[in-house]
């Protein structure tokens, strides 16, 4: 399993260790001792799925207290840019993002723990994201920041996007709350 460091410490790419022979592939996608192994200690409680067509944008989501989450994300077919913007008040990066192709050919993984907005853009149609979470869903602790909030600056790939009408009316980075403060 190869691992690699972001610009932003915490967010981290995982490539697992992949299989090929006559038959097709096979690889881990989640092995707890070896997940551990790399810092990644936590339990997973929930797993999402999502299956979306080219230009949608799902995102920038969080959750706050008692429900925030760290997430291992992947795509199972098709293709994402997946992205994750720092909103740790104090952090040396705050406000801004990494982003990561994943694809059902590349299998990479992408953690994103606690103190990140999280979300993806849709490449190619059909294209299904899974991804492991730690906090259960909870509307009353769930946030968001619009997807095209100038102060992030994501240069979305696709000209025709599609978002619902709660990801339209997320708040700006500058109007989000102090949830989460950068700890060194």
């Amino acid at each position: 399993m190869k691992i690699t460091k972001t610009k932003i410490e915490g967010l981290l790419i995982i490539e697992p260790d992949l299989f090929y022979d006559n038959r097709g592939y096979f690889f881990e996608s989640f092995n707890k001792k070896k997940y551990n192994e790399i810092g990644i200690t936590c339990k997973f409680v929930q797993d999402n799925e999502s299956c979306s067509q080219k230009g949608t944008i799902r995102g920038l989501h969080y959750q706050i207290g008692a429900f925030a989450q760290c997430k291992l994300v992947r795509v199972v077919s098709g293709s994402v840019i997946d992205y994750a913007v720092d909103i740790r008040f104090d952090s040396p990066t705050f406000g801004k993002f990494v982003a990561v192709e994943l694809t059902s050919e590349n299998k990479k993984q992408f953690w994103i723990p606690t103190g990140f907005a999280h979300g993806f853009e849709v490449l190619v149609d059909n294209s299904i994201v899974l991804y492991k979470c730690t906090k259960s869903y909870s509307k009353s602790h769930e946030r968001g920041i619009i997807y095209n909030d100038p102060e992030i600056g994501i240069n979305w790939k696709n000209e025709n996007i599609l978002s619902s009408e709660k990801d339209k009316n997320n708040s700006l980075l500058v109007d989000i709350e102090k949830d989460f403060i950068f700890e060194q």
